[in-house]
């Protein structure tokens, strides 16, 4: 009786803990609204210049906002209406402003463009990755945390209020959570959330707001930092804001797209590059696995976008690049194991770290496989593939017990199976596309796999460049290869021709 009475007084205490905690939250919030302006705040445009990094797609993949890979955006605009929008399809968030790329040696400068990131009413209400750009800024988190029941702690002299979102689940069931942190000014200083990524996980997405003023009644942050797994991918420095502007429908409404051309949109600053173009899918008829063709002894075509390559190494199999996304990887995983059925996947080869390249490195990860990566990203993405996985549901967030390995290899790695078979892995230098650039030759067939080198129709001059690099690459370490095999597949697939390929990039060092 004596512990049923203790147990029950127990749990009294949490709940009403629990209850304290919302209602201090209640009166933080609302203090922090007062002061912010943000209790009569139901729209803002604030503009100011900005800068725009490129996550997961940057020549150091460690470095998002790298001097080959920052945009600047010279007359950033952004407009929200944190209102009812007209209908699912109307605007709630817009932001613009025209752009300088960064201008890349060796490549003709960019043409200015214009940055767009528009989330219309519907997208704000079930997309997470969009949604978040409008609960993250300091006004709508305020307003988010008096809708939703938010909690509230101490931490380093600040409130820290979260709450989760209703109506928002990740692919794994679970609910998101907003954190923000108030000064005691009664300011927002932080906001954070995570959402669902192919290669991070639970990726971390940070603002940080600060040097606030007074602008036309509402407190306005001039200086906004925006960071994606640690790493800064974005920030704006705010000269100019009014609240509950009368022209709101004019600044959410973008202009006609033009007739032809036009400059190109920017990654919007709160939605994380989602590794890959392909997804898994679902619903309906399971696919059928990916076509598999026999280039030599012991060595398969896994055919499809992001083409991968599977080598008998004797007693375990090497892969040689796993895909765009969670199920192209574990597609690739399954077509290698049945292509040289029972031996273990010990090891992956992936091209470089680009996310669009390292979104089926989970499912590689998942399968207990090595990665192998040059040197130079193998640290940053140990660190990313390793981070919890509760919100994506794939493959790697479902093994017991996992561990990733991510080994960084230098220029020259020369692999040795067991049966005799020889894979050469090399490193690709002379363009700015990736510091990480690796390319697979496999002397006994004669064909060398190599990523994002164009080889057909008409490439652009940062894709010749890269094919240069590699073509040079090539010859300097007299690799005599036959053929090509791109990790971007042509339609149809094939392997191409060593003079059809030196043909697109006619100022290459050729043999």
């Amino acid at each position: 009786m004596l512990l049923r009475t203790l147990t029950v007084a127990a749990l009294l205490v949490t709940f009403l803990s629990m209850g304290a905690s919302a209602q201090n939250a209640s009166s933080v919030v609302a203090a922090a609204s007062k002061a912010m302006g943000a209790d009569t705040l139901n729209s803002i445009t604030y503009s100011g210049t900005a800068r725009n990094g490129a996550f997961g797609q940057s020549k150091s993949i460690g470095n998002p906002m790298g001097p080959t890979n920052l945009t600047q955006i010279t007359q950033y605009t952004r407009t929200i209406n944190f209102g009812q929008a007209a209908d699912a399809m109307a605007l709630v968030s817009r932001a613009t402003g025209p752009t300088q790329p960064p201008t890349v040696p060796g490549v003709p400068a960019p043409m200015p463009g214009v940055f767009n990131q528009n989330i219309n009413g519907q997208q704000a209400s079930t997309n997470w990755g969009q949604a978040l750009n409008i609960w993250t800024t300091p006004w709508g988190f305020l307003k988010g945390a008096a809708a939703n029941n938010a909690t509230v702690r101490q931490e380093g002299g600040q409130q820290v209020v979260s709450f989760s979102p209703a109506n928002f689940k990740s692919p794994s069931g679970q609910m998101y959570t907003v954190t923000g942190y108030i000064n005691n000014q009664n300011q927002v200083t932080k906001v954070e959330t995570r959402m669902e990524h192919a290669v991070v996980g639970d990726l971390l997405v940070e603002f940080e707001y600060s040097n606030y003023q007074n602008m036309n009644g509402v407190q306005v942050p001039t200086r906004i930092v925006q960071r994606q797994a640690g790493l800064q991918t974005f920030d704006a420095n705010i000269a100019s804001a009014t609240p509950n502007p009368a022209n709101l429908a004019a600044l959410l409404t973008p202009p006609p797209a033009p007739a032809r051309g036009g400059g190109p949109g920017g990654p919007p600053p709160g939605a994380p590059a989602q590794g890959g173009r392909g997804g898994a899918g679902g619903g309906g008829q399971q696919a059928a696995g990916p076509a598999v063709e026999k280039l030599g002894d012991g060595v398969f075509k896994i055919g499809g976008n992001y083409t991968a390559i599977a080598v008998d190494m004797g007693d375990h199999i090497l892969v040689v690049e796993s895909g765009q996304s969670d199920a192209r990887g574990t597609a690739v995983m399954a077509a290698a194991k049945q292509a040289i059925p029972n031996k273990p996947i010990r090891f992956v080869v992936n091209s470089h770290p680009h996310f669009d390249h390292a979104s089926g490195l989970a499912a590689a990860a998942g399968e207990g496989a090595t990665i192998l990566m040059h040197r130079n990203s193998a640290e940053t993405m140990q660190r990313l593939l390793s981070g919890p996985r509760t919100l994506i549901g794939d493959s790697l967030s479902k093994v017991a017990n996992r561990r990733v390995t991510v080994q960084g290899i230098g220029d020259r790695e020369i692999r040795r199976g067991t049966n005799g078979k020889v894979v050469e892995i090399h490193r690709v230098t002379g363009s700015e596309h990736t510091d990480s650039h690796l390319m697979v030759y496999l002397p006994a067939e004669r064909v060398l796999y190599t990523a994002d080198t164009p080889v057909a129709g008409m490439p652009n001059p940062n894709q010749v460049q890269v094919l240069r690099a590699t073509l040079s690459a090539a010859d300097q370490l007299k690799l005599q290869w036959e053929s090509m095999i791109p990790a971007h597949a042509l339609n149809p697939e094939r392997a191409v021709p060593r003079a059809e390929v030196v043909a697109l990039a006619p100022a290459a060092a050729t043999n």
